[in-house]
Parts: structure tokens; C-alpha cells; sequence
């Protein structure tokens, strides 16, 4: 009898360092491939916002453009489903008598749920996850799940000098699909979500090939050797790596990073950047495992910690954040940057979410939904993780983080190019249009 699989697409968009998909490869006669469009993720959640952005499903539909023509090379092809996984994928199992279902492993909460569900209700097929998606295995970190350093720092001393494995090679050959191609093309219309539509061109260019492009460019422009002490600048495309997008939607892996990085290290020497961009893997690492450790809490209002924050919501007030309309004109630049592109440099995210906490004092979580909604390099474990940790209710020791607006605009925007460029120079002088205490008692 003919032994059928489901290899479940995630964020590992890719055929080259994809252990998972290699391992069902061997295993399987028949192979089929899926991507689950949830349309939870187009809908009001609890914040009144959408999971993703225009921006963001673009990005997401270029990938799996891509991805489908390299598995057609390959005889096979991808399915799109615009459905719950739990149902869309429970529903394959049983018509197709799948014996094994693939993933690589998640770290967040409701993705780890619906693992869990479809386990549950189909108790006779063997499910199969592994680690393609970190720098490390979990069976190197012999803490976890149980446990995590409370802190970046110990957490960094302990892994830092762990081994790397090698990225698997490419993909060359795949069993074909018992399905036959369909038109998922149709779910990804032009007007998802016409309120956060930009005529703005996006610097990134989705997909796997894309990712690999910008890999080999970014360490062929030696940019890496000044990468500490240009990371922080807020315009620029060589100031950082720009990595983020293609690792959010896994496109790239972080291990493929870091083995380039070791090549570049081998041929033109280290240094305290090429270190530095190391150092960021690991931080992105971090998260990883602190979303995995921390399961619902990563979205609690106390954190991690437990800990109450003197904050509120204020609509009006989000509402200016979000579009860049507050008195400060660095923070609405950066938000107009973020809405009319999907990303923001570091320094940027820091500065508008240390606003929105201290400034606005609004519930940091608002922030955390809104760069969700907007970010094409959205990572659940290092937005939530982030957003804890400038909020004071994470991983950091030193309590909440607060971003002197005027210093800040000092030091990285001196000559007022960057405010100017998103026409953020005129900011609005108010935060709120009505005094509180004319507010109404309900």
C-alpha cells in the first residue's frame, strides 16, 4: 500500500536547508503539500486590528508563488487553503488515508495548539516536527522546555559556543502529490484590507531566490564590517543586514546566515561587527525559546513578571501613534516608514514603542498588535518578546526602557532628512481633542 504524507508549509518557505521536507521525502510515496491561509488573520482581533497588513500578505503571496514554481520543478505542486488548519488539514488525512504529518516545529502558542488539536483528533497518524527554523536544536538546550535563563546575557554565555549544524542541502527530488493543481490564487485579491493599503513600492522582493540574493550581496559588500555602528542608523539599506523579512517568512534560515557569516569571517577576518551581527542571531534565538518557554503569557499584560504598569488605552491617542500624527515628529516619521513599507530599523522600533508606553502610556500590547498587523518581518516570539522588554514586564533587568524623544532626534537625525523625507515635520500639537474630565460617565 501506497504510504501518503502532508508536508505543513509554516514559516519555512524554502527548499534549501529544509530538513523536514528532506526527511518526508524519503519516507513517503506520495506527498502533499500545504500552506493554510487562516482567515482569522484578515479579521478584528481583540485590539481591533488584523493580523496582517497588505503589505504583509503580499509579501506572503510572492513567497508561495515562488515556492510553487520551484516544487513544480519538482513534479509536485503547492495547496493553498483558505481555511483553519485543524479542519483543512484533518479533512485531507482522512480522504487521502495519510500516514504522517510533517512540520517544523513552531514556537508559538495557537500554532503549537493546533498541532496539539489535530494530534488529538486523529490519534492513528504519526506527526513529526523538527528544529529548522534556530540556530539550535532543542536537544542541545538540556534546560528546555522546562527552563529558560531569566536574562539575554546568561542565556548568551551559555549557547554562544554551542555547534551549529550544517544547512541541509537542496531539495532535488520530491514524491508526487495525489492532488491535482488549484487556482489558491484567487484568496489573495488586491483589496484584503483597503484601510492599510499604501501606494508605496516595497524594497523587498519575496521568496526564497530573493532571500539568497540579498544574502550573497550583503556579505559580498563588506557591509558587514560596519555593521554595529551603522545598525542603529534609521534610513539606509546597508545600514543592517535586512535579513529579517526572508527569516520571518523563512525564506532564508538562521543557520545559513551564520555559515555565510563564518565564510566571510574565514576570508576577511572578524571583528567586533561581524560578532555583532552574531550576536543578534542569538537574540532572535532567545525569543525563540522564550516564546516556546512562555506560551501564553508571551501575550499577557503582566509579562512575564507578572508585574501591574501605570498604563491605559487611549484610543485617540493610538489612533495618532498609529498613523503618525503625535507631537513628535521623529516618531510619527517612523511610523509613516513602517505603514508605508512593512519595516523599521531597530532603532526606529525602540523609539516608537518607548513612545507609546511612556509618552502615550497606553497598554504596551496595542503596540505589539500594530507591529503584527504591519511588520513583513513579524517573528511572534521577538515582537512579543521585544515589546516585554521595553515594557518592563520581560527578560530585561533593568525594568522598563524610556527613549528621551528630543536626544534621540538629536543623535540620529541631526540634519532632519529622515523627518522631512516622510513628511513628518508639521507633527500635531495635541495629543487629545477632548479634555478628560469632559469625558462622559457610562
Amino acid at each position: 500500500m501506497l504510504k501518503v504524507g502532508i508536508y505543513w508549509f509554516c514559516n519555512d518557505l524554502r527548499l534549501l536547508d529544509n530538513s523536514m521536507l528532506l526527511k518526508a521525502a524519503t519516507e513517503v510515496d506520495k506527498l502533499i503539500c500545504i500552506y493554510c491561509f487562516d482567515p482569522l488573520w484578515l479579521l478584528p482581533n481583540r485590539y481591533g486590528l488584523v493580523s496582517m497588513s497588505v503589505n504583509r500578505v503580499s509579501f506572503l503571496k510572492e513567497s508561495l508563488i515562488e515556492l510553487d514554481k520551484q516544487l513544480h520543478e519538482l513534479g509536485q505542486h503547492l495547496l493553498v487553503c483558505n481555511e483553519n488548519p485543524i479542519n483543512a488539514i484533518k479533512d485531507l488525512a482522512i480522504e487521502h488515508k495519510v500516514s504522517t504529518i510533517y512540520r517544523s516545529c513552531q514556537i508559538g502558542y495557537y500554532e503549537n495548539q493546533q498541532w496539539l488539536a489535530l494530534r488529538n483528533q486523529l490519534p492513528s497518524i504519526n506527526f513529526v516536527q523538527t528544529d529548522t527554523l534556530s540556530l539550535y536544536d532543542q536537544d542541545q538546550l538540556p534546560l528546555l522546555p522546562l527552563e529558560l535563563p531569566k536574562t539575554f546575557t546568561k542565556f548568551k554565555i551559555a549557547v554562544q559556543d554551542l555547534a551549529v549544524k550544517k544547512p541541509a542541502p537542496l531539495i532535488e527530488f520530491l514524491p508526487p502529490s495525489p492532488l491535482k493543481q488549484t487556482d489558491w490564487l484567487r484568496y489573495f485579491v488586491n483589496d484584503l484590507n483597503p484601510a492599510f493599503k499604501f501606494n508605496v513600492e516595497l524594497e523587498f522582493n519575496a521568496g526564497e531566490t530573493a532571500g539568497l540574493k540579498q544574502l550573497k550581496e550583503y556579505f559580498n559588500s563588506g557591509c558587514v564590517n560596519q555593521y554595529k555602528e551603522r545598525r542603529n542608523e534609521l534610513d539606509g539599506w546597508g545600514n543592517s543586514s535586512k535579513f529579517s523579512p526572508w527569516l520571518a517568512n523563512g525564506n532564508l534560515s538562521p543557520r545559513q546566515i551564520y555559515f555565510n557569516l563564518k565564510l566571510y569571517e574565514q576570508g576577511f577576518g572578524a571583528n567586533e561587527s561581524t560578532y555583532w551581527l552574531f550576536f543578534e542571531l542569538l537574540w532572535r534565538e532567545y525569543f525563540r525559546w522564550y516564546a516556546h518557554l512562555h506560551g501564553k503569557r508571551l501575550f499577557a499584560f503582566k509579562g512575564i513578571k507578572g508585574l501591574n504598569t501605570l498604563t491605559s488605552f487611549y484610543p485617540e491617542r493610538f489612533q495618532k501613534w498609529s498613523n503618525g500624527n503625535t507631537p513628535y515628529p521623529l516618531v510619527n516619521a517612523c511610523m509613516k516608514e513602517l505603514n508605508a513599507t512593512g519595516f523599521l530599523s531597530n532603532r526606529g522600533r525602540q523609539i516608537v514603542a518607548s513612545c507609546l508606553v511612556n509618552e502615550l502610556a497606553i497598554d504596551w500590547r496595542y503596540g505589539a498588535a500594530y507591529f503584527e498587523q504591519q511588520l513583513l518581518d513579524y517573528d511572534v516570539g521577538s515582537n512579543w518578546g521585544n515589546w516585554q522588554y521595553l515594557a518592563g514586564v520581560g527578560a530585561d533587568p533593568r525594568g522598563k526602557r524610556h527613549f528621551d524623544l528630543e536626544k534621540q532626534t538629536k543623535q540620529f537625525c541631526t540634519d532632519g532628512i529622515y523627518i522631512n523625507k516622510w513628511q513628518a515635520s508639521n507633527p500635531y500639537l495635541y495629543l487629545d481633542s477632548v479634555d478628560a474630565a469632559d469625558w462622559p460617565i457610562v
